[in-house]
């Protein structure tokens, strides 16, 4: 019997942890959930001319404990196999509760990194995909649990990426599309 307050304790520890994370939201003027993104944001290259600026983005109800925040786009279909990282930033200060439009080239709060997306470089890369359905891009940020990720200038998305999960608190949604 000694097993089951042990038991209740993890329970509750864990929907505790699902309710808080569950408060958490993100969203856009700019984009909304399931509906197609305008041409402002669509990359400019690799065939399409569209205005490549990151949308604006706000979030609130973040888990009690967070550190920092980080944001990822990706499009997970993608024919790569693998997805597309559009978009990593991350040492987002825990102060931070919203990015303007734009921000990848206008700049980001002081301390805020962009990890090398799979354009190869940092920064924003807006969707362009080939031809056929259309794709969803999935925009996530994450609350952390340190102020700053350790992580080379060139890390890549993936590196990134398994340092947000390794110091994820919660993470909310927002998934656009576009395509044709």
């Amino acid at each position: 019997m000694p097993r089951l307050p042990i038991l209740a304790a993890a329970l509750t520890a864990v929907f505790t942890f699902a309710a808080q994370a569950g408060d958490f939201s993100l969203s856009s003027p700019d984009i909304a959930e399931g509906q197609p993104m305008a041409e402002r944001h669509v990359l400019n290259g690799f065939g399409c001319s569209g205005g490549n600026s990151s949308p604006a983005l706000a979030w609130n109800g973040a888990p009690a404990g967070t550190k920092s925040f980080a944001l990822t786009v990706y499009d997970p279909d993608a024919p790569t196999g693998s997805g597309w990282w559009h978009w990593v930033v991350y040492d987002l200060p825990a102060t931070l509760a919203a990015l303007p439009a734009d921000a990848s080239r206008r700049g980001l709060p002081q301390g805020a990194r962009q990890g090398r997306t799979d354009f190869g470089a940092p920064g924003y890369g807006g969707p362009c995909p080939p031809s056929g359905a259309p794709h969803r891009y999935v925009f996530t940020v994450h609350a952390l649990d340190v102020e700053t990720l350790e992580l080379p200038p060139d890390a890549s998305a993936a590196m990134v990426g398994f340092m947000l999960h390794s110091h994820s608190l919660g993470r909310a949604v927002l998934t656009a599309r576009y395509g044709w």
